[in-house]
C-alpha cells in the first residue's frame, strides 16, 4: 500500500522531480502539493486523517515549513511529518524536531537516505 503522501515545496523544479522519485524509490503517492505555508496546513487540515506522510521544505514561497510542523504537531498516530531541505543546520534539525518533524534530511546530499526512511515499516522518529 502506497503512503498518502503531502508535498509541500515551493520549487516547481523539485516538485516535478520528486513526485515521480517518490512513487518509484518510497511507495508514496503524492496526493497533494502546497508551495505556501497556510495552503499547506489548509490541504493537510482538510486532509485529516487522509494522509501518511508531509515532506515539507523549510523555505517556502511564502510562510515557513516550521509554522507547517508547528500547526500539525498534533496528528494522527500513522501520520509523519519529514523535513527536506537545502538548509540542514544543527539548529534547523534541533527546531524542526521540537515542532514534531519525524525526521530531517538534506536535499543535495541525503535523498537516498530520506528514501529509505520512508520505506521503514514504522517510520521511525529521529531521536531529538
Amino acid at each position: 500500500m502506497s503512503l498518502q503522501t503531502v508535498l509541500i515545496e515551493d520549487s516547481t523544479t523539485i516538485r516535478e522531480a520528486l513526485i515521480p522519485a517518490l512513487a518509484d524509490l518510497a511507495s508514496a503517492e503524492v496526493v497533494a502539493v502546497a508551495d505556501t505555508a497556510n495552503e499547506a496546513v489548509t490541504v493537510l487540515k482538510k486532509l485529516g486523517t487522509e494522509w501518511d506522510l508531509a515532506v515539507v521544505d523549510l523555505f517556502l514561497r511564502e510562510g515557513s515549513g516550521l509554522s507547517v510542523l508547528r500547526a500539525c504537531k498534533e496528528r494522527a498516530s500513522h501520520q509523519r511529518m519529514v523535513v527536506l531541505t537545502n538548509y540542514p543546520t544543527e539548529e534547523m534539525r534541533r527546531r524542526s524536531l521540537e515542532l514534531g518533524a519525524d525526521a530531517l534530511f538534506d536535499k543535495s546530499n541525503e535523498l537516498d537516505r530520506f528514501f529509505d526512511w520512508c520505506l521503514s515499516p514504522a517510520i521511525p522518529r529521529e531521536p531529538g
